[in-house]
């Protein structure tokens, strides 16, 4: 989601800065015009570093996309508290630690918006993947406060909620479930897991194109007054509609059935 839509911005004329882990991957955003910083979010001095440098180099910084994260699955039995630390520590405190040191200089210009991508997954639950949903429900309620904080410094918050999006993720989801929970005592229950989540969002499954983040991020941006929350991509609306409406009860019942 995040190299493609950087490429869309790039195209448009934006400055971009591509910040991620894995940068040998970045060559074709850097020959477009990008900016390319070697990033982990859980390292706290090389997110100063970085928000350092693009300061010295532009002066400001207009909007800061909290795209970086990963999905932790497996039975809460089995999964080490470490490994859900290290969740919280890339999908939570990153992006915490970075709002923190853009803000400043946000502020300072009053101006600025800042988008984190949270997941239908912060509005909903299923089962094997307790500390990845823990955590995007965090991101929720972390962006509704800073929202409310922010908002009277003329600096926009807005929460990106994806539905199923055709990405590695399931790929790499499926794999981390059945490695961490796939010959223990939830085994059969963490197979259908795995294999939901590459039926249905994986790069061969019923997901959306990634171009659908890319044009929301678009729109956001071009806003001068953006929504909240952005709910995109396939099942989202419909899911988080569901469990607004429905019981717990009622909504075990269907999570239940798709896994089934």
């Amino acid at each position: 989601m995040g190299k493609d839509t950087a490429m869309d911005l790039i195209k448009l004329g934006h400055t971009v800065y591509c910040a991620a882990r894995r940068i040998d991957e970045m060559d074709e955003l850097k020959q477009a015009g990008g900016h390319i910083l070697k990033l982990d979010v859980s390292n706290q001095e090389e997110v100063r570093s970085c928000v350092d440098r693009i300061m010295l180099e532009q002066g400001r910084i207009d909007v800061l996309w909290n795209n970086a994260g990963y999905g932790l699955y497996g039975s809460v039995e089995e999964t080490s508290l470490e490994d859900a630390r290290y969740q919280f520590d890339v999908n939570v405190f990153g992006l915490a630690f970075l709002t923190q040191l853009v803000t400043p200089h946000m502020r300072a210009a009053q101006s600025g918006t800042i988008i984190n991508t949270s997941s239908i997954g912060g509005k909903i639950y299923a089962p094997m993947g307790a500390w990845y949903h823990a955590s995007k429900h965090a991101i929720e309620g972390f962006s509704d406060c800073l929202r409310l904080e922010l908002e009277p410094k003329g600096i926009h918050v807005v929460v990106l909620e994806p539905g199923a999006i055709k990405t590695e993720f399931p790929e790499v989801m499926s794999k981390q479930v059945l490695g961490n929970s796939g010959q223990g005592p939830y085994q059969d229950l963490a197979k259908r897991v795995a294999n939901l989540s590459l039926k249905e969002s994986g790069k061969d499954g019923a997901g959306s194109p990634t171009s659908v983040i890319s044009k929301t991020v678009q729109a956001i941006i071009a806003s001068p007054k953006p929504k909240t929350r952005y709910a995109v991509g396939k099942f989202s609306t419909t899911t988080i509609m569901m469990r607004r409406f429905l019981s717990d009860r009622m909504f075990d019942k269907i999570i239940d059935f798709m896994v089934r």
